[in-house]
């Protein structure tokens, strides 16, 4: 079961909660998560005890984004073998809760893949669980360090493209603490900036048809005291046109063997908007978002959500259910084309900013050979 934990201040940020954290009460190991549905008005976390309910949280999106969704997978193996539950079957049905975050399914699997060599190696049941738990937290910690590196690398990236600083940088969606077990990953960029000076204006795309950017994204500039003012997607054609977008900052949830990026429905439109007026498009994931097995765009595989998504208004706390109760906003019985993320080829593509370092121009070659590196330090 998944109940609410604890809430804080209604729309009063606490900026130490944070968005997954594995606990140990006495009643046994839970799994916690700041529920992103009632984000802004209202700081609540819900309790995971078993993999089901953060199935369920994973597919309503209380917890969201490429990277954190990678945590949560392996902290759910690693509850599955703390409770007892069957650890493979908890695995395949985390792994495809959501199918075009390619981070879910590889943190299922690194934490799996511990459970079972402590198994092969004689460990026993609580070993094995206890060696799940270890690459769940490793992955955390790993991440939380591979943010502050794309930061780093992201800000010398617009020091370069844009010298002078005041920036006025266009994102989509939500890419902050609210994503990654850091600070996140475009968002850190933007926030990095911040920080220096360098930033003139974060434009916040409200990101349809749930509003991770007005929810989520302005929620997060405020908590940092960033200048930010929040735009309904269609109007960021007016912005280019007028000289007042100098980059856009986008995440991802899977990156192609190609350089193809699958991001949030409306990340594709930008791409060409920015490639029209010449401004940077800038992609900032961690490198276990680049799927080898995946060879172009063609062959990511489009998330479809509900159609009451789009034909009713919900609010914040209902986003993302499996079903209706929102106010309707079209005629009954209105069908609705709702695809989770689009998908933009690797030419509208000016770098791919990984903790690794950058990738620019975007090619199959440049994106494979970074990989490489990645893996060899790895190892």
């Amino acid at each position: 079961m998944a109940d609410q934990y604890a809430q804080s201040g209604e729309g009063r940020p606490s900026p130490g909660t944070p968005a997954i954290r594995w606990e140990e009460p006495p009643e046994g190991p839970v799994l916690v998560l700041l529920d992103q549905r009632r984000l802004p008005a209202q700081e609540a976390e819900l309790v995971c005890t078993d993999p089901s309910a953060l199935v369920d949280a994973i597919r309503t999106l209380a917890v969201r984004g490429a990277p954190l969704l990678g945590i949560a997978g392996a902290y759910g193996v690693a509850l599955a073998a703390v409770r007892g539950f069957d650890v493979d079957e908890a695995a395949a049905v985390l792994a495809g809760a959501r199918p075009t975050a390619v981070n879910l399914a590889v943190g299922v699997r690194r934490a799996r893949a511990a459970h079972r060599a402590a198994l092969a190696g004689g460990g026993g049941r609580e070993r094995a669980a206890g060696a799940a738990l270890a690459a769940a937290r490793a992955l955390h910690r790993e991440d939380a360090e591979a943010s502050a590196r794309m930061a780093g690398h992201g800000l010398a990236l617009l020091d370069e493209l844009l010298p002078g600083g005041g920036y006025q940088v266009l994102t989509h969606c939500n890419t902050g603490a609210l994503v990654s077990g850091g600070e996140g990953t475009a968002f850190a960029v933007a926030l990095a900036a911040h920080r220096e000076g360098r930033l003139r204006r974060l434009w916040v795309d409200e990101t349809r048809p749930l509003l991770q950017g007005a929810r989520l994204t302005a929620y997060e500039a405020a908590r940092h005291g960033m200048t930010y003012t929040l735009l309904t997607d269609n109007a960021a054609g007016s912005l280019f046109a007028a000289g007042q977008v100098d980059a856009v900052l986008i995440g991802a949830d899977r990156i192609a063997a190609d350089g193809s990026v699958a991001n949030k429905v409306g990340s594709y439109p930008l791409a060409v908007l920015a490639k029209y007026h010449h401004v940077p498009f800038v992609v900032v994931a961690p490198v276990t978002t680049v799927d080898a097995a995946t060879p172009d765009g063609a062959s990511i595989e489009v998330e479809q959500r509900a159609g009451h998504e789009v034909t009713e208004a919900c609010a914040p706390r209902s986003a993302g259910a499996e079903t209706g109760g929102g106010t309707p906003v079209a005629p009954l019985g209105t069908q609705a084309y709702n695809p989770a993320f689009d998908v933009t080829p690797p030419e509208l593509v000016t770098a791919i900013v990984t903790e690794e370092g950058v990738v620019s121009p975007v090619t199959a070659g440049a994106l494979g050979a970074l990989c490489d590196r990645s893996r060899q330090v790895t190892i």
